[in-house]
C-alpha cells in the first residue's frame, strides 16, 4: 500500500510548487511560466521554469524536471516519502502512514539517532581518562577545545567491545550497529560482532539538514593498516553525495566554498575563520558533490596537494565545475603541503592574502601544461605551442583567449601573432567539430530523444513508437480530457514500459475523477520519473486532439507490428521444432 490517492491530492493542492520552488530560487513571471537560476547547476541566465498550473517545474540547461515532491527530494536530499513528510509538515497535515514507508522512515530515524549517540559516547570517551593521548593528538596538531567540541570529535577506545554494549544498553541492536557501519561480523563465526573503529580518534559525519549519518576514524597507532578508516555507504550515508562539514560551510557569509582534500584540512580552516572550508574526504570528486558545492556558492577555491595525483584530480575537478556553472580558483601553498599546516604555522592573514591571490583555473591550466616542457629546447617549446593554443582555444571570451595567447607566446618565446594565429586555428577546429555533432544529433532525432539514462535508454527499442508514447502523456497532462478520446488505448499497447505504466496510473485517476499530475505516481524509479518530468517540461501547450489521435493511431499501428512479427517469430520456431521432430531437414536428419 502507497500514500493514498486523496492524501497526495491534497499534499499537492497545499504546496503550489511556485510557493515552494520560491523558498529557494528567486523566480520572475514570463508568459504562463516563471523563471530563475538553477538551483542545481550553476548559471547566470536563468533556464529554471515552473509551471504552476501543472505543478512542474523544468531547467532547459541541465534538463531537470519533476514536480513539488521531486523538486524537494532534489533540494533536500530526501527520498520519496521523507519528501512527502516534509512538505506534510509544511502545512501541518497529518500523514497517514503505510507499514512500508513507517518501517523504512523508522528505521532511518534509529540510524539517525545510534549515530548521534555514538558521536556523544566518543565525545565523552575523549574526555575521559582512556582518552588522554587522542587529546594530546588533537593538541600536538593544534586543534582549539572549542573547534572539537563544534565537530563533535571523538575517541574510540582500544577495545573490541566498547561501543557495542554502551549502544545495546541504549536500546538499540547489533544489526543497527552493522547497519550503521559502527560494528563488524566475524568470518569464522557470525554470532559475532566487535567494534569496527578502536584506538582512532573520531570524526562526525553530518549531513546539510543536521543528521548525524556516519563517522570516519584517524588511526592513533602509526603501524595501523589503514590511516584513515572513512564511512562505507548505508542507508543514510552515500559518499557520492557527502561533503565534510557542508552542514557548516552552506551558513558561511563568505561568498566561495573552500574545498580541502581531508577533514583536518577543513577544521582547521574554521578554526582560523575560513567557516566555508568543505572536504571531500581524499575520494574522487564526484558530479553530485559539484552540484551541492553549486547550490549554495557559484565559486570554488581548491587546495588540492600539489603531487601529480593531486594535480590530477585538480584537473578534472576544473572541468566538472566548469560544467556545472562554478568558476574554480587554485590556492597554492608555499612553504606547507596543505591548508592545516599551513594555518598553524602562519596564521589566518597569511592564507587570506593567498586566498584573495589564488590562481583562476586558466592560469593554472596553462602553468600546469608549461611544467611539462623543457622551454630552452626548440622542439619542445613548438610542441608546447601547440598544445598551448589548443587549450587556450577552449578558453570562452575572445579576449580571455588574446591575453593568456600572449602570456603563452612569452613563455614559448614566439610572437604574439603567432601564438593567436594557432590559438584561432585551434578555435576554428573546436566550433567546427562542435557545429559537425550537432548537426549528426539534428539529422538522428530519433537516437537524439533518448534518455541519457543508459537503463532507459535500453527500453527505447522503438524511438518512432516511443516519441508518440512520450507526446501522449505530455499532452494528457496538461489537457486530461484529452483522455476521453483515447479510444481505449492501454498501456500495454506502449513499446517502452514505464511509458505504459505512467499512462495507465494517469488514466486511472482521470476515470476516478482524481487529479492528473506526476506528483502522485508511485512506484517508478528516480531516473523514470526524471525522464517523465523532462518529457513534460518542454511541453507547454496542448498540440489538439488531431495531433493527439494521430500519436495514439502510431502506437497501435507500432505495437501490431511487433504483436505480428512475434507471432510470425513463434510460428517459425514451432515449425523448425517439428521439422526436427520429425527429421525433415538436411542437418536434422543427419548423414552417415
Amino acid at each position: 500500500m502507497a500514500f493514498p490517492a486523496a492524501f497526495l491530492d491534497e499534499l499537492v493542492a497545499k504546496n503550489p510548487i511556485d510557493e515552494v520552488v520560491g523558498q529557494y530560487v528567486q523566480l520572475r513571471k514570463k508568459g504562463n511560466r516563471l523563471f530563475g537560476l538553477c538551483p542545481f547547476h550553476g548559471e547566470k541566465t536563468p533556464s529554471f521554469s515552473v509551471l504552476p498550473e501543472k505543478d512542474m517545474f523544468y531547467c532547459f540547461g541541465c534538463h531537470k524536471g519533476g514536480h513539488v515532491i521531486t523538486f524537494i527530494m532534489e533540494i533536500e536530499g530526501l527520498s520519496y516519502p521523507d519528501a512527502v513528510r516534509f512538505l506534510a509538515r509544511r502545512v501541518n497535515l497529518e500523514v497517514p502512514e503505510d507499514e512500508r514507508y513507517e518501517n523504512q522512515y523508522k528505521a532511518k530515524e534509529s540510524l539517525w539517532r545510534l549515530c548521534k549517540d555514538a558521536a556523544r559516547y566518543y565525545h565523552e570517551m575523549l574526555r575521559s581518562d582512556a582518552g588522554r593521548r587522542a587529546r594530546e593528538y588533537l593538541v600536538k596538531r593544534g586543534l582549539d577545545w572549542a573547534v572539537v567540541t563544534k565537530f563533535g570529535i571523538g575517541f574510540a577506545p582500544d577495545d573490541f567491545h566498547s561501543l557495542i554494549p554502551a549502544m545495546m544498553q541504549k536500546g538499540y541492536s547489533k544489526e543497527e550497529l552493522l547497519a550503521a557501519n559502527l560494528a563488524s561480523k566475524s568470518k569464522k563465526n557470525e554470532d559475532h560482532f566487535f567494534d569496527r573503529f578502536r584506538n582512532r580518534v573520531m570524526f562526525p559525519q553530518i549531513d546539510i539538514a543536521g543528521n548525524f549519518i556516519g563517522f570516519s576514524g584517524r588511526a592513533l597507532d602509526p603501524n595501523a593498516t589503514a590511516k584513515y578508516i572513512n564511512p562505507t555507504d548505508t542507508m543514510i550515508f552515500s559518499k557520492r553525495k557527502f561533503l565534510f562539514a557542508m552542514n557548516l560551510a552552506k551558513k558561511s557569509k563568505r561568498p566561495y566554498i573552500i574545498l580541502c582534500e581531508g577533514p583536518m584540512d577543513a577544521i582547521a580552516c574554521h578554526q582560523y575563520g575560513f567557516d566555508c572550508a568543505v572536504a571531500s574526504q581524499g575520494t574522487a570528486l564526484t558530479e553530485e558533490q559539484v552540484n551541492l558545492i553549486g547550490k549554495y556558492a557559484d565559486q570554488v577555491i581548491m587546495t588540492y596537494d600539489n603531487d601529480s595525483a593531486g594535480q590530477n584530480a585538480t584537473q578534472r575537478a576544473i572541468q566538472m565545475f566548469s560544467r556545472a556553472g562554478v568558476k574554480v580558483k587554485i590556492l597554492k601553498l608555499r612553504d606547507a603541503k596543505d591548508p592545516d599546516e599551513f594555518l598553524h604555522k602562519f596564521g589566518a592573514d597569511p592564507f587570506e592574502v593567498l586566498i584573495q591571490g589564488s590562481e583562476n583555473q586558466a592560469d593554472y591550466r596553462l602553468i600546469s601544461l608549461q611544467d611539462r616542457f623543457d622551454l630552452t629546447q626548440d622542439e619542445q617549446r613548438a610542441e608546447f605551442s601547440l598544445k598551448a593554443a589548443e587549450l587556450i582555444s577552449s578558453f570562452q571570451t575572445t579576449p580571455e583567449r588574446e591575453i593568456y595567447a600572449e602570456r603563452a607566446a612569452k613563455a614559448a618565446g614566439i610572437s604574439k601573432e603567432a601564438m593567436l594565429l594557432e590559438v584561432d586555428k585551434a578555435f576554428k577546429k573546436r566550433v567546427y567539430r562542435a557545429k559537425r555533432q550537432q548537426e549528426k544529433e539534428d539529422l538522428s532525432p530519433a537516437v537524439s530523444m533518448l534518455p541519457q539514462n543508459r537503463r532507459l535508454r535500453s527500453e527505447y527499442q522503438n524511438p518512432r513508437s516511443a516519441r508518440a508514447e512520450e507526446e501522449v502523456i505530455a499532452q494528457i497532462l496538461l489537457e486530461p480530457a484529452l483522455l476521453d478520446k483515447a479510444e481505449g488505448l492501454r498501456g500495454a499497447e506502449f513499446s517502452v514500459d514505464f511509458l505504459g505504466r505512467a499512462y495507465d496510473a494517469l488514466a486511472g485517476r482521470f476515470r476516478e475523477g482524481l487529479q492528473v499530475t506526476l506528483a502522485v505516481l508511485e512506484g517508478f524509479s528516480p531516473e523514470e520519473l526524471a525522464r517523465l518530468s523532462a518529457i513534460c517540461g518542454t511541453a507547454d501547450r496542448v498540440a489538439g486532439e488531431r495531433a493527439f489521435l494521430d500519436c495514439v493511431k502510431l502506437i497501435r499501428e507500432e505495437h501490431e507490428k511487433t504483436r505480428q512479427k512475434n507471432d510470425d517469430e513463434d510460428l517459425l520456431e514451432l515449425s523448425k521444432q517439428l521439422r526436427a521432430k520429425k527429421g525433415y531437414g538436411g542437418n536434422e536428419r543427419g548423414t552417415e
